[in-house]
């Protein structure tokens, strides 16, 4: 684990997250940084603001799945070909590159309260417009702005998990990302246990609006985080210290972390945090970063290549490889989902703590590769009992997605970086996966319609990767102070492996 050396203070601003006898000293941005690290009191509004930066994280999910089942009936709709299905399916990762590759230096620019409400808005005009879509081509445009929304919301609500929470212990940092895990299943589920309750209720003539409303959904969850904003969403209290306005952290403190605080400035100048710039994107190379960035990068990609051809593939997996009808499909794809992603996400989020990131990871991945060595082994499978051990390997790749790589690629991506490099980090992290995302959502449909179960051939190469790197690159986030990298005079960090 990596030491930090601080340099010295005048006053220790915090001795104790429930210290509130008397105001606490803030004389500059280190000082909040090392409130925030400390922790919010009890009854503070710190675990409510992460709860609302997952809720964004659960519209990601809930878009990005809730064309999954849909695609063949749009398919047939639409007439499409599948490289048509293809475009229609891609439209959103495509969409999410270019929101990324913006909303990482927004988050960083304008702060993270701007950007996370616009994306909101994204997602209610983006949903609407798809579940309405007249033809692909207009469906395929909604999926792109919807896209651009997930591309901003990532960035802004991954820093918002990440300087809302302690640096140590339980609930910490490590564990807050993590949390976007079995958020991102809850909404996975959540979508399937809604397509199967209209699947219930439609007539059978009139499940060609399944999709549409399925899609529309997606507007009532961002109406709803839009409503309760502006009792409980602040801005980051680090991100307005590394602004000069001590003020206003103070405020937030108080707000959001149950703290009073008083503002006396230090008469000692203090080295300044990293200015937002276009330029920072190429720090991310720097003899600092350049291998946490790189470890990061192929976590993400790898994670999202494997990920999306198999979560977005399940319904066409269940259906064509295992000859069931369209309500099995729904019920076993949901069952997969809560059994095995959503329950790995959680043991990720509790083994963050303790266990630690990069061992997680490389389990969850080893985990992966076997499982889908084991389903191009199979193939399509013939008897009750390959089917049942096809359906259990499936679950295991989710399993390990939940408790390793798709729980810990967004903790490499977020803590990687401190609080003036996190937004650009995160945003180029997933401007990256999102690329990924893009190619495994296009290639599928045209690669399981040439090469049936030998896909999973190729699907395997993703965790091999990321495994390799992972071995090469041993960086462990959890529990590393890494904000203090804002205020250390050079000399003063030493990295992690």
């Amino acid at each position: 684990m990596s030491t930090v050396a601080f340099p010295s203070a005048e006053a220790d601003p915090q001795t104790s997250a429930g210290n509130a006898a008397r105001p606490t000293v803030i004389r500059n941005a280190q000082d909040v940084s090392r409130i925030v690290s400390a922790g919010a009191a009890k009854g503070s509004n710190a675990r409510i603001v992460i709860a609302i930066a997952l809720g964004g994280v659960f519209l990601d999910a809930y878009d990005l799945t809730s064309l999954a089942y849909g695609i063949k009936d749009i398919a047939r709709q639409f007439s499409l070909s599948p490289v048509q299905v293809g475009f229609v399916s891609s439209a959103i990762t495509f969409g999410a590159i270019l929101g990324a590759l913006f909303g990482g230096y927004l988050t960083d620019r304008i702060g993270r309260y701007r950007v996370f409400m616009a994306d909101m808005l994204f997602f209610v005009v983006a949903a609407i417009a798809a579940g309405l879509a007249p033809n692909a081509w207009v469906l395929g445009g909604a999926r792109f702005l919807m896209g651009f929304g997930v591309g901003l919301d990532l960035p802004v609500a991954m820093a918002f998990l990440a300087e809302f929470s302690r640096v140590a212990g339980k609930g910490n940092k490590a564990a807050s990302v993590a949390a976007w895990c079995p958020a991102w299943y809850a909404a996975t589920s959540t979508c399937y246990l809604l397509i199967l309750g209209l699947y219930a209720i439609l007539p059978e003539h009139q499940l060609g609006w399944l999709w549409r409303l399925t899609l529309a959904f997606g507007a009532v969850p961002a109406i709803a985080i839009i409503l309760v904003r502006s009792r409980y969403i602040s801005e980051s209290p680090v991100w307005a210290a590394n602004q000069g306005d001590l003020e206003e952290a103070a405020r937030i403190l108080k707000r959001s972390y149950g703290i009073d605080t008083v503002v006396e400035r230090s008469a000692t100048p203090q080295k300044a945090p990293r200015a937002a710039s276009w330029r920072n994107y190429g720090v991310l190379f720097n003899a600092t970063y350049r291998r946490r960035t790189i470890l990061a990068a192929v976590i993400g990609s790898a994670s999202s290549f494997g990920y999306n051809a198999i979560i977005f593939g399940l319904p066409v997996i269940i259906t064509s490889f295992f000859q069931q009808g369209p309500l099995t499909t729904i019920v076993a794809a949901l069952a997969l989902n809560l059994a095995f992603a959503f329950v790995g996400g959680l043991i990720g989020v509790r083994t963050a703590p303790t266990v630690g990131a990069w061992k997680m990871t490389v389990l969850g991945h080893a985990l992966q590769f076997a499982s889908l060595i084991g389903l191009a082994l199979i193939g399509k499978p013939g008897s009750g009992a390959l089917v049942v051990v096809a359906i259990l390997l499936l679950g295991g790749y989710l399993f390990g997605q939940g408790f390793g790589p798709g729980s810990h690629s967004m903790t490499y991506a977020s803590l990687s970086y401190p609080t003036s490099l996190r937004g650009i980090g995160v945003g180029f992290n997933q401007t990256l996966v999102r690329s990924a995302s893009t190619v495994s959502l296009f290639l599928f449909p045209v690669l399981a319609a040439a090469f049936g179960t030998k896909v999973f051939w190729l699907i395997a190469i993703a965790p091999l990767t990321s495994l390799l790197v992972l071995l090469a690159i041993r960086w462990e986030p959890s529990g590393y102070d890494i904000d203090a990298e804002d205020y250390a005079e050079p000399g003063g960090v030493t990295a992690a492996r």
